[in-house]
């Protein structure tokens, strides 16, 4: 099944629908191995949206200054 590009929102809901439905254990082998193919392009497609978010967040930072993400603990710095 080709795996259309989705925002990283949608790709992980499908994904998580995916593992939700092969937990279920329900499926046969064929359908199984169909949507655990499904899910492995859905985990790469989503594996490259962070890294692209990850350069971009490199890229707005390349300044120098370090900007702590929510939920890290400030040094008081």
């Amino acid at each position: 099944m080709a795996v259309k590009k989705q925002s990283f929102e949608e790709a992980m809901g499908r994904l998580e629908a995916i593992v939700a439905q092969l937990e279920k254990g329900e499926c046969g082998l064929d359908q199984s191995l169909k949507l655990f193919e499904e899910g492995a392009k859905l985990a790469g497609q989503c594996e490259q949206l962070l890294d692209q978010a990850e350069q971009k967040v490199n890229l707005l930072l390349a300044d120098g200054r370090e900007v702590p993400f929510e939920g890290e603990e400030d040094d008081g710095i």
